[in-house]
């Protein structure tokens, strides 16, 4: 096979895997994502064991996946998973070694996956560990004691507007739409309520 076919396959491969092993750290369960992580970086390890490689881009490879780590651990308005998505496509670009080339990666592929996993790593990942960050709306001490307005009739049940969400609500005595009210527990879903003091 052409070596600059297989390098270009094996860089691919090499971005499968951390798109993959990324995705499957955001959203775990099914074990095929892992599956598919495994496969690319099984490709990926065969085509850095059979072609020659510049070992002075495995650096930024390995400051890519710290980058990451870093961007997992310590949130910094995404300056970490940014630095981490370069660092990892110029690692990958670079690494493989072609006789009379400088890029052994052609470059419209290089910097157009490049472009997409940066994309990737700022839209999804960064919404995502985002969510993992903030404080879940639904709990229960997210909502207890806090005020809320009554959306429809509570007789007994009705809803709430509470914390930012619309919910289904209880309330021992009848309670207009427009009254305040005040969360005083939680029935699965449903949240026990009375009216506020004034």
């Amino acid at each position: 096979m052409d070596t600059s076919l297989l390098a270009n396959l094996i860089f691919l491969a090499m971005t499968a895997t951390v798109w993959l092993t990324v995705m499957a750290l955001i959203t775990p369960g099914t074990g095929v994502l892992e599956l598919l992580a495994l496969v690319a970086l099984a490709f990926s390890a065969f085509g850095i064991l059979t072609l020659p490689i510049n070992l002075w881009a495995m650096p930024l490879l390995l400051a890519g996946t710290v980058l990451f780590g870093l961007s997992i651990w310590r949130w910094q308005r995404g300056l970490w998973l940014a630095l981490s998505a370069i660092a990892f496509s110029l690692g990958s670009m670079f690494l493989f070694h072609v006789p009379g080339r400088f890029l052994a990666v052609d470059p419209l592929l290089g910097v157009g996956t490049s472009l997409l996993t940066l994309t990737f790593f700022w839209l999804v990942v960064r919404k995502s560990l985002l969510a993992f960050r903030s404080p879940s709306s639904d709990s229960l001490t997210a909502v207890m004691g806090k005020v809320g307005e009554v959306r429809t009739l509570l007789n007994p049940v009705g809803s709430v507007f509470v914390n930012g969400e619309l919910w289904s609500a209880r309330a021992d005595a009848e309670i207009a739409p427009g009254a305040k009210i005040v969360v005083i527990g939680r029935e699965g879903l449903i949240l026990v309520v009375q009216p506020a003091p004034n």
